[in-house]
């Protein structure tokens, strides 16, 4: 099983189109959007793009509900798994 984490592109690396930053629950981290992008999706128009992160590509574009919905998801996850340790 693969697990996607949500994240907004904020920045494309200005010495390489294939990079960009995105910012995963307040963290930035560089990523790989090679997945995402081609003639007609350049990755200039990624910038404020939601996409899911999977050990450093985004492997799909999605829209802001769904990145919502699943990062709530995944807060109520970690929540349960803390209540499991005590």
């Amino acid at each position: 099983m693969c697990l996607g984490i949500p994240g907004q592109i904020i920045e494309i690396n200005p010495d390489n189109s294939k990079l960009a930053t995105v910012d995963v629950g307040g963290v930035k981290r560089e990523i790989n959007i090679t997945c995402i992008v081609d003639e007609n999706n350049p990755s200039s128009d990624c910038v404020g793009e939601w996409v899911l992160v999977h050990v450093g590509f985004a492997m799909s574009r999605i829209d802001q509900k769904e990145a919502a919905e699943t990062l709530k998801i995944l807060e109520e996850m970690v929540g349960l798994m803390e209540v499991g340790k005590g």
